[in-house]
């Protein structure tokens, strides 16, 4: 079963057990649904208290906080955090050159394979035609493998 299906049936259930348990919260009395509620309003305070909300950040290697945390107004900490974003931009232009220069190098290269092709073509004793011949090429690679 492929992991598409797997989540559809999940989804179908889950949304099964959904209606399930509406359907039943109607039928529960009215001092339980209340002792519920508020022993859910606990555990959620009790989850809150216990360990706060932590979002995930970007830490450059050898920095001591995030990229992108500017809880702290000081100057200096504003300085460092523009200075990890100013690092981080450099980053990304140097990454982005040496793409551009790797792609710039191999085109150079393939325009100069073509180059010299042309160059073989056009200095040998055959016409150009020949090489277009399917026959040429059976005839040069029976000559090759000889």
């Amino acid at each position: 079963m492929s992991r598409n299906q797997r989540d559809i049936q999940e989804r179908r259930f889950a949304r099964e057990i959904r209606s399930a348990l509406d359907a039943s919260a109607d039928a529960v009395p009215a001092d339980i649904a209340e002792r519920l509620a508020a022993a859910r309003r606990m555990a959620l305070a009790a989850k809150k208290a216990e360990a706060p909300a932590t979002v995930p950040q970007f830490a450059l290697p050898g920095s001591h906080g995030a990229i992108f945390d500017d809880d702290d107004s000081t100057p200096l900490h504003r300085a460092g955090a523009w200075l990890r974003r100013l690092a981080l931009l450099w980053t990304l232009v140097a990454l982005i050159a040496g793409v551009t220069g790797i792609y710039q190098w191999q085109q150079q290269k393939r325009v100069e394979e073509l180059a010299d092709v042309d160059a073989a073509m056009l200095l040998d004793d055959l016409p150009p035609t020949a090489y277009a011949d399917q026959g040429f090429h059976v005839f040069l690679k029976h000559d090759r493998d000889q």
